[in-house]
């Protein structure tokens, strides 16, 4: 509660106001019943209609008081309890954007989005309850009990005999629920995973006619949800009958025992004034006592909620800016001084293994290995995405861990394997690069990357809307988009990492072409799968298993590299072959 608290702030006021507002409401409430007992008393004395409309005007203030009072509460109850989730959302969306690629590894997507949805609904509507209902209901109770007893007397007490009778009620439901909201809560996780599999991946499913199988996977963790949920809350449905009970067995004792008193006693114990109020305070404190059992009911199932949001919030980033940050890199150097790298402190292996490099600023490398050789690994620690393990990766001669990060990120671009578009126009997203870019600007690193060759033939060109994950256009396009949108950043280091897989040998020669003129002194790291791409590298790393196997330019590798020289002779034999069925092709057309 000391946590989520901070997410209140400027919603402070209203959150207050409510339990003021609650107080008013809760105070006319409970006087109006004993005013109605003045009036019966003194019509069975025969008072006359001035007294009764006296009685009458007291009672219509006293009701649109209440009301008023109740307005306010629900109006000043709403905006706190709406702005204190704008605020959590707020809290943890940011939480996570300072979050290490680590620290997301902890969580799924689709976690975070149920905790950013779901279980700060939950809490809302908990926090709903705790400022108005939870002051409401024990002060209406107390209220209401306080007046019964003045007016009933010692009959009002037997409304003590339920709360022990109750209290050990709601604790046992409490214990048995708790464990099962607490498991029930990762299957939202998986529901949430399972539809957004699903969405991403619509096109595979439809080309391989896995629709049947989709659907009973989303309604197997349906099911799942349905299960758990069902028995949670068929336990705590018994709070209703145990108050029921409870209840209506006091008001049976109430309207049997007073109902005696009035005619034993001739009404001087108990008048027809008194026992028609106790009545309406024992139907007031039924209802508070329903209320407190919705509340116990709110608060337990958005207990679990409420730590799965604090777990987020909680979450303290792997990689922080020092206290003392340099803010400036002069050049594109990069050192690896004996680096190992494990993406968790308990994993046994290494990806990998001490690494020793030195790459000269404005030097283009190319790294190539095979599939799981840690060539992604070894980039990305580059621009801090990891730290590592052992060793220091140096930029421009300072260890990276020495620069602001916002610095360092900000000197390294990088087009990832999985390239990712945003919704929005061609120009908005290639602006990623660099959002105060003019048109001009856009338009030339279009050029360069060989985009412009389809952005002209789009409908509306630069203005074309790119639907979300860039759904609307082809991998090689994709893979153009992003390559423009890394060279706008005109970066002290560029990174591609297998991002140009998806164009065909001669554009990408003409990328590689243009961003050696456009940005010379810009350290360029290439990392591809064919050996087209970096065989006019400066020079060329080999990794195999986490290590680095080879370093030299294409001639040297072919002349004593193994690995090299069979990535190479397999491509290039394949290209021979198909070059020379595409020349058998036009002598026998």
């Amino acid at each position: 509660m000391r946590q989520l608290s901070g997410s209140v702030r400027e919603f402070g006021k209203p959150a207050v106001l409510t339990p003021v507002f609650v107080v008013g409401e809760v105070i006319f409430e409970a006087v109006i019943p004993y005013m109605i007992a003045l009036l019966v008393n003194d019509i069975k004395a025969g008072c006359g209609i001035e007294v009764i409309l006296r009685y009458a005007l007291i009672l219509i203030v006293m009701s649109l008081a209440s009301l008023l009072f109740g307005y306010l509460a629900g109006m000043t109850c709403a905006r706190a309890s709406c702005g204190f989730a704008k605020n959590l959302r707020h809290d943890v969306f940011y939480r996570i954007q300072e979050f290490s690629f680590s620290n997301i590894d902890r969580f799924s997507a689709a976690s975070l989005v149920t905790r950013l949805t779901t279980d700060i609904q939950n809490i809302q509507m908990a926090f709903m309850m705790i400022i108005r209902t939870a002051i409401r209901a024990p002060l209406n109770l107390i209220m209401s009990f306080a007046m019964a007893y003045y007016m009933g007397g010692s009959m009002a007490l037997i409304f003590l005999l339920v709360i022990p009778i109750l209290a050990i009620g709601l604790y046992t439901v409490a214990r048995i629920t708790m464990p099962l909201f607490r498991s029930g809560f990762p299957k939202y996780d998986a529901l949430n995973e399972s539809v957004e599999e699903n969405i991403k991946g619509i096109r595979v499913v439809k080309s391989f006619v896995r629709e049947d199988y989709e659907t009973e996977k989303f309604h197997t963790a349906s099911e799942n949800i349905r299960k758990i949920f069902t028995k949670a809350e068929r336990i705590l449905a018994l709070n209703s009958p145990m108050m029921q009970i409870c209840i209506y067995g006091v008001m049976l004792f109430v309207l049997s025992v007073g109902s005696r008193q009035i005619i034993s006693t001739n009404g001087q114990a108990l008048d027809i004034g008194q026992f028609s109020t106790l009545l309406t305070y024992s139907f007031q404190i039924l209802s508070s006592l329903m209320m407190l059992s919705m509340i116990f009911v709110m608060i337990t199932f958005s207990a679990e909620s409420a730590g799965r949001v604090c777990e987020v919030l909680s979450e303290e980033s792997t990689i922080r800016n020092p206290e003392n940050p340099v803010r400036k890199i002069e050049d594109g150097s990069i050192d690896f001084d004996d680096v190992s790298f494990k993406y968790t402190s308990d994993a046994e292996d290494l990806v990998l293994e001490h690494i020793n490099l030195h790459i000269r600023s404005g030097e283009t490398i190319g790294i190539i290995g095979g599939t799981g050789s840690s060539k992604s690994s070894l980039v990305q620690l580059i621009p801090r995405l990891y730290d590592a393990s052992e060793g220091v990766v140096r930029v421009s001669g300072r260890d990276v861990r020495s620069y602001d990060l916002e610095v360092l990120r900000d000197s390294v671009a990088m087009v990832l394997q999985k390239n990712v578009l945003f919704s929005g126009t061609v120009a908005e997203n290639i602006r990623w690069g660099n959002k105060d870019a003019t048109d001009d600007e856009v338009k030339h690193v279009c050029r360069l990357a060989c985009a412009d060759e389809f952005i002209d033939q789009m409908p509306d060109g630069y203005e074309t809307h790119i639907e979300q994950g860039g759904t609307n256009v082809s991998g090689g396009q994709k893979q153009r988009l992003c390559i423009a949108r890394a060279l706008l950043k005109q970066p002290r280091i560029l990174i591609l990492d297998d991002s140009t897989s998806a164009v065909d040998t001669r554009t990408d020669a003409k990328i590689r072409r243009a961003m050696k003129e456009y940005i010379p002194s810009t350290t360029k790291i290439i990392i591809a799968q064919r050996t087209s791409s970096v065989e006019d590298a400066d020079r060329i790393i080999v990794l195999d298993n986490g290590k680095i196997d080879a370093i030299g330019t294409s001639e040297e590798l072919l002349a004593s590299n193994r690995i090299y020289q069979e990535v190479y002779y397999s491509q290039n034999h394949q290209e021979a072959d198909e070059a020379g069925i595409s020349s058998l092709q036009e002598v026998t057309a």
